[in-house]
């Protein structure tokens, strides 16, 4: 019997992973970490920990000592900073740690970095200026955290530019649609997979979604260069726009599996169980399944702890999902 530890449960990334481990992988344990004692994910973990804050000193301190004792075979981590933080430290954490090398993490968790990068290799991406430097390019604009999550801290065409530091940068604000494409690199490096969804967000997370295949041909073009040009090591997401003449402009990279994963899973693009062939089973990547067209929609669910006093106090509590 494996033992899973899933990062930052409390949020949709973590909690798609553990749905699709809960489906493909019934007999796992599945060891779930956030920030708060109680969260939205806690129903689908065997075992849940508090953990501080991926930035804080005590965070790798912390993920070793559950790994110990819990013998945790495999670590998914299901934020930017900890995936930052986890291969940063690989080395010191005796588990499988499923996100890319450091240095490629680290070059796509911060946006700038991301820019210079991608405006280097002549690689497509929104243009870019640190506040300091905006001389007011852009007819319109985004300004936002250069390691932000979702749509936290953004602001669009502020008045006053002078109220954010260099830890922002200004993207010009591009029209079109918008698009998430994942895909996983194999670890013979090579793209295994891809699958493409026009979204719609709420709350910085997407909210309904159309798989589309119209878009692979130039993406593929675009996800090949990326691929020889850093070292990802299984599933990459890339945000886009596509303009009203075709023409596609990342704005955002994860080195991570992203929020989508629990819908695509169902369209032929399943990551997690990629990953946990490769890493877990260490097996060879079948040939891919098609991939699927389709549309999904969230809704929301409740889950009952019936006769719990408190947030934390209900671990012998079967919940019911409503």
């Amino acid at each position: 019997m494996k033992t899973l530890l899933i990062t930052g449960v409390g949020g949709n990334v973590g909690q798609g992973i553990l749905k699709n481990i809960k489906k493909n992988r019934p007999s796992c344990i599945r060891i779930g970490t956030d920030i708060l004692d109680f969260n939205a994910g806690h129903h689908l973990c065997n075992k849940m920990f508090k953990v501080p804050y991926a930035i804080n000193e005590k965070y790798i301190d912390c993920i070793r000592k559950i790994v110990n004792e819990e013998s945790v075979d495999l670590i998914f981590p299901s934020t930017d900073e900890e995936s930052y933080q986890l291969s940063l430290h690989r080395n010191e954490i005796p588990a499988v740690i499923v996100t890319s090398l450091h240095q490629t993490v680290g070059r796509y968790i911060d946006k700038y970095k991301t820019y210079l990068y991608h405006s280097k290799l002549e690689l497509p991406f929104a243009d870019s200026r640190l506040p300091s430097e905006y001389m007011g390019e852009f007819e319109n604009c985004i300004v936002k955290p250069r390691r932000g999550r979702g749509s936290r801290g953004i602001s669009i065409n502020p008045d006053d530019f002078s109220l954010f530091d260099d830890s922002y940068l200004v993207q010009e604000l591009l029209e079109g649609i918008e698009i998430t494409t994942a895909f996983y690199v194999d670890t013979t490096n090579h793209l295994y997979s891809m699958i493409t969804l026009e979204r719609e967000l709420e709350n910085g997370a997407t909210n309904k979604c159309l798989v589309t295949r119209k878009y692979d041909e130039r993406l593929k073009e675009i996800i090949e260069k990326l691929i020889a040009n850093n070292k990802f090591q299984g599933s990459v997401n890339v945000q886009s726009i596509v303009s009203s003449g075709g023409n596609i402009v990342p704005f955002e990279i994860n080195c991570r599996i992203s929020g989508t994963n629990s819908i695509r899973s169902h369209f032929g693009f399943n990551d997690v169980e990629y990953a946990l062939v490769e890493y877990l089973d260490k097996k060879e990547l079948l040939r891919c399944e098609e991939i699927k067209e389709g549309v999904a929609v969230r809704v929301l669910s409740d889950v009952i702890y019936l006769g719990a006093k408190s947030y934390i106090d209900f671990d012998n509590i079967k919940p019911v999902l409503f």
